[in-house]
């Protein structure tokens, strides 16, 4: 029972870090996402950054990706930026393996 038991804990320390990974790697993809929508918006230095956090604090309002969106979307509408909601999704997803790489790079 005992290696039942070690392998019982491997696993949920495994699923554990696996979690807290992907959260990270959430994260990164919606600082990069910020910082793209930023330099559409002409933000620069302290501003892009500054808008770059709130683009991953929005993502702490609902599970999923729609409330990460609804913030650049407004913001775009808000600034003028030509872009649509396909684009806005496809950057998100194309920054996705781009945030795991470097996530990952971090934690070898």
């Amino acid at each position: 029972m005992s290696s039942f038991d070690d392998r019982e804990r491997a696993e949920e320390a495994k699923f554990a870090m696996d979690s807290a990974n992907e959260f990270k790697v959430m994260g990164r993809r919606n600082k990069l996402l910020g910082l793209w929508a930023a330099d559409l918006m002409d933000l620069h230095g302290a501003e892009a950054d500054a808008y770059a956090k709130e683009v991953v604090l929005s993502d702490l309002e609902e599970a999923g990706d729609e409330d990460v969106f609804r913030k650049v979307r407004g913001d775009f509408d808000a600034k003028g930026v030509d872009r649509s909601d396909q684009r806005i999704r496809e950057q998100m997803a194309e920054l996705l393996p781009i945030a795991r790489d470097q996530v990952m790079k971090e934690t070898t």
